[in-house]
């Protein structure tokens, strides 16, 4: 059995699907919060 190169690119595009599906997860969870706004605030913080 060979491998289609349309196989093989429907096997890639799942794929990113999956991380960014799970990147969306992660930058959702509410344990992250805190360090987004520590993050965010970083620009008007002045030495």
């Amino acid at each position: 059995m060979s491998m289609d190169i349309n196989v093989l690119r429907s096997i890639v595009t799942v794929a990113a699907f999956v991380v960014f599906i799970g990147i969306l997860v992660w930058a959702a969870l509410p344990s992250k919060k805190a360090d987004f706004d520590e993050a965010a605030q970083l620009p008007f913080k002045s030495e």
